[in-house]
């Protein structure tokens, strides 16, 4: 089933189009947060419910962070490299959420988005291209997973998403992830809303709290006091650089999900607008931009080859430390940094 690519269709036409079809893959990007992981795992659990074959895939074989590996269904995800070596043909219908081109699906998942019958988008990072077949993408959404909540009314009606409290809970990790605690600046009634039928329907705030945010490993607290150490304030205060380095991560025996809080820890600061932490991997450098004031640090990861949200975006430099930590210094110190949203 080929069809002519829109510029964007609803969610009621995705739903049908969906039902037309018994084998899934769902995939999101590579380094998957709560928003990806949750949006692909919610979408299973209503595809299923349907008594559809949903596998989800991860895009690339890294491992998922220990606060993450509650969510109902993680364990059965499978590598997309390994699903292609399994499977001759190419899935009927491929699934994107919360990826915005086919470069962040990573090269393997990427081909079996193009080889696919049927390819579909649900996400809310704005583009100016679709890259799928059909496609649904509200930028004004604080979570795609909020998008899949609503897909899933749409496929099994109100009350039958209702009596799904995995998917409820895959569903609202990714919306309280995404708005880092309903802190950012994207959590507005609507997301206040999607929440409260969330928890109507089966989802734990207190429990996804403390899986998410009250796990920290030792050595995530360890990272945390080098990368304030190494803080560099600009901008009289308002802007805020750090980085870690690989040999910090093997002395502490640190995995790559213990890094994740440690941008936020420098936006916690009441002086800091923008923060952006770097992370060592070798021969390129991973970055994480956050703003609280409506300075568009996305705008900023794209010129670093990155994206992300207006608030919230990240990239990665084919560089050394020292080379990334002088570009991404020289570029905030030059930005126009926006008023604060308070």
């Amino acid at each position: 089933m080929s069809v002519t690519p829109q510029t964007n269709t609803t969610l009621p036409a995705i739903a049908e189009a969906l039902r037309q079809h018994d084998d899934f893959v769902i995939c999101g990007h590579v380094n998957p947060d709560g928003d990806c992981l949750g949006s692909q795992l919610a979408l299973a659990h209503a595809l299923r419910a349907l008594g559809k074959r949903a596998t989800c895939l991860l895009a690339k074989d890294d491992p998922i962070g220990a606060s993450l590996g509650f969510l109902p269904g993680l364990a059965d995800m499978t590598p997309a490299a390994a699903y292609a070596d399994e499977h001759a043909a190419a899935p009927a219908v491929f699934v994107a959420v919360d990826v915005p081109t086919p470069e962040r699906l990573g090269p393997d998942a990427a081909a079996l988005h193009a080889a696919s019958a049927l390819s579909v988008t649900v996400d809310h990072h704005a583009v100016p291209e679709r890259m799928s077949d059909l496609s649904y993408t509200d930028p004004d959404a604080a979570s795609t997973s909020m998008l899949v909540w609503e897909l899933a009314a749409h496929l099994l009606g109100e009350e039958g998403r209702a009596r799904l409290p995995q998917l409820a809970a895959c569903a609202y990790v990714g919306l309280v992830t995404d708005t880092g605690r309903f802190q950012y600046q994207n959590a507005d009634h609507a997301c206040f809303a999607a929440a409260a039928q969330m928890v109507a329907a089966g989802a734990d705030p207190a429990g996804v709290a403390r899986e998410v945010y009250q796990s920290r490993t030792l050595a995530s607290v360890q990272l945390e006091g080098i990368a304030v150490s190494r803080m560099r304030l600009l901008r009289e205060g308002r802007v805020a650089v750090s980085w870690i380095t690989q040999e910090d991560m093997a002395r502490l025996g640190a995995a790559k999900a213990d890094a994740e809080p440690l941008v936020d820890v420098l936006r916690s600061i009441g002086s800091v607008r923008v923060a952006c932490m770097l992370r060592d991997q070798g021969s390129e450098v991973r970055g994480s931009f956050r703003a609280k004031d409506d300075t568009d640090v996305a705008a900023i990861a794209r010129e670093f080859g990155g994206g992300g949200h207006r608030a919230a975006a990240g990239f990665t430099l084919p560089a050394g430390i020292e080379g990334a930590l002088d570009a991404v210094t020289r570029r905030l110190e030059a930005v126009e940094l926006g008023e604060d949203a308070a």
